[in-house]
């Protein structure tokens, strides 16, 4: 273990492990860590990834609420699927890789729980949503789920961007 963990001292091993502080010694996580630019770098490729998601379910819970009529919903859907599907992954890495250089900041910290939770929220919302077949923006149901998904990414944006401030 202490060849994984080469910071990791006898005393801090003789007390219980906490995966999430082990985990911050691992040396590829310390190395990043004491650059100067990796996590700036990482925070605006977070930021352009959530524009990215934010952006094209924008437009898809936009159309499903009854606006821009004249679009088909299912093209539209398909066309921005794999925009959000490419910016979620991306926004996933960048900010999994944030967390795990910040672990002890943040995994005590509210904004970042209220931020994870508002996903696990908008993810079972998509979930819902999807599994009811075909995109009917002419369904109540439909149009309340668009709402709710915008007011959903509006708390996730919100909650992450005061992750900083608490």
């Amino acid at each position: 273990m202490f060849a994984m963990f080469p910071n990791l001292t006898l005393a801090a091993a003789s007390t219980p492990p906490n995966a999430l502080a082990l985990l911050e010694l691992w040396p590829p996580l310390v190395a990043l860590k004491a650059s100067t630019y990796v996590y700036p770098i990482l925070e605006v490729m977070h930021i352009a990834a959530i524009g990215i998601v934010f952006g094209s379910m924008w437009i898809v819970d936009l159309r499903l609420m009854g606006l821009m009529a004249r679009l088909d919903v299912s093209v539209l859907a398909k066309s921005v699927l794999p925009w959000t599907l490419a910016g979620f992954l991306l926004a996933l890495l960048t900010g999994l890789t944030m967390f795990v250089m910040r672990i002890s900041d943040l995994i005590n910290n509210p904004m970042f729980i209220a931020k994870i939770s508002l996903l696990f929220v908008a993810g079972t919302n998509a979930a819902i949503l999807h599994a009811r077949g075909a995109l009917d923006a002419t369904n109540r149901i439909t149009r309340f789920q668009a709402l709710f998904s915008l007011l959903i990414w509006f708390a996730v944006i919100f909650c992450g961007r005061w992750i900083a401030y608490i």
